[in-house]
Formats: structure tokens, C-alpha cells, sequence
């Protein structure tokens, strides 16, 4: 079995070293991920300028680029070969509800799904790499029972995987659930630079709005290893009659 694994926190967090340390020991695992913290970049490719590609000391490639540059990069001619996994993370922090759409860790995942590879994107609950070990035992166990049900290097799919911050024994088993929602998010907040113009900084994410029952957020709440599976296809398709009827009647009106 191949891994590719890369994440959006950069090559020497904590959560990529202990990601790859756990599976280098079932799999062939390469890393190819961001120089620097490139968190919220969602899917951005990077376009206008060039990328370059080193190698650490510690056997890591890097990237002075996006998440999705570096999955990119590895599957168009980097690695040489094609992966049977794609794996993002572990993330320093949650990627529930609405992150999922901003999360440079999804958007590296995706990467890999839109080639065609199954990929996962792996985040913990909470900040600070409290248990970490324990998460990265938790993926470990996930892809070796998946690689025992020929799930990998089968069709695509894309999975969202959050798990608590707690003792490997305290973990509860994964629970299925869909993505919740969040309120919007916090005020921008404003400073003034020595020169006097005015800076801005995006505020922090809102409170869930949506942590029902089946959601992620509730499933977090109560200590489940949470997966989402996502799809790429934004299409409101139960709203398509509904917008042809409209589109139609608007066409209508401005006939002569």
C-alpha cells in the first residue's frame, strides 16, 4: 500500500510527524506538504507564481505553495507513481459544518479525490496536539480495516474524519454523520499599523448553530471518532425544476 500524505498546518507540525510515524509502519508513505501554516486555503492552486519543491531533513518534502499545490504537484509527475491513499493531516483543530468548504486540510483531501484516489482529511477536535499518539493510532486502525474491506485503491470517495482530543480507551467508535452548521462568524476585528492605515483581521469562526442529533458537532460533543463522507457536486438539485420554471417566467417578462 502507497500513502500519499500532505496537510495544511506545514511539514514540522506535530500532527504530520506523528500522522506519518503511524503509517509508515503498514504502508509506503510519502510526504509532500506546505513550507508554511497555510490553514483556510480551501482548494487554491497556485497559479501566477512558481513552486518549488525541497527536501527536509527529516526525509519531508515541501512546498512554497497551497495544500492542493502540494497534492497536486505529487500526483502530476512528483512521486512518480499513483498513491492508493491520499491522507491530510492531522489538523490542529476541528473541521466541521462549514469549515469543511474553507479547510486547506479538506482541500488537499479533495485534491486527491478529484484524481480519482479515495482520500481522507483527519483533524483533531480540539487545538494543542493533546493525544496525539491516540489519534494517530485511531487513523492507523481506520486504514488497515479499510485495506482488509478492499476499500483502498477502489473507486474514490472523500471522507471527513475529526477525532477527540482523549485517551485512546476513551474514544467511542466512529459514528456516520452529516456536516452541522455554524453561525456566522465573529466581527472583523481592526487595528491600526505604524504607519496609520488601517489593518484587518478575519475573526474567529462562529458558534454551531446546527449540532443536532446526526450532525458532526453533536457526534464530537459526545466523544465519537466523527466521519463525514463528502461529495464534490454543489448542484441544488432539488431546486433545479424550480429555477427552470423561474429562469423561464424571468425570460418571459423581458420578451418584447
Amino acid at each position: 500500500m502507497k500513502i500519499l500524505i500532505s496537510n495544511d498546518d506545514g511539514f514540522r507540525a506535530e500532527g504530520i510527524v506523528a500522522l506519518y510515524e503511524a503509517l509508515k509502519t503498514i504502508a509506503d508513505v510519502e510526504v509532500v506538504a506546505p513550507e508554511h501554516n497555510n490553514s483556510a486555503k480551501s482548494n487554491a492552486l497556485t497559479l501566477h507564481t512558481p513552486l518549488y519543491v525541497h527536501r527536509a531533513d527529516n526525509g519531508f518534502r515541501y512546498v512554497n505553495g497551497t495544500p492542493a499545490d502540494c497534492v497536486h504537484i505529487a500526483l502530476t509527475g512528483l512521486l512518480g507513481y499513483r498513491p492508493d491513499l491520499v491522507i491530510s493531516g492531522i489538523n490542529n483543530g476541528a473541521n466541521m459544518g462549514d469549515d469543511t468548504l474553507y479547510s486547506g486540510t479538506v482541500g488537499a483531501a479533495m485534491e486527491g479525490y478529484l484524481f480519482g484516489i479515495p482520500a481522507m482529511a483527519v483533524s483533531q477536535i480540539d487545538k494543542g496536539w493533546a493525544h496525539l499518539d491516540a489519534a494517530a493510532a485511531q487513523v492507523k486502525t481506520l486504514v488497515q480495516q479499510m485495506q482488509a474491506s478492499d476499500l483502498v485503491a477502489s473507486r474514490p470517495w472523500l471522507l471527513n474524519v475529526n477525532i477527540p482530543n482523549l485517551p485512546q480507551s476513551e474514544i467511542k467508535p466512529a459514528k456516520i454523520c452529516r456536516l452541522g452548521r455554524r453561525h456566522a462568524a465573529e466581527p472583523v476585528i481592526t487595528q491600526v499599523d505604524p504607519r496609520g492605515q488601517t489593518m484587518y483581521w478575519i475573526g474567529n469562526a462562529g458558534a454551531a448553530m446546527d449540532d443536532s442529533e446526526g450532525t458532526d458537532f453533536h457526534a464530537a460533543g459526545q466523544g465519537h471518532l466523527v466521519v463525514t463522507p463528502l461529495q464534490i457536486d454543489l448542484t441544488e438539485h432539488d431546486h433545479l425544476d424550480h429555477w427552470r420554471h423561474t429562469m423561464a417566467r424571468l425570460a418571459a417578462q423581458d420578451a418584447p
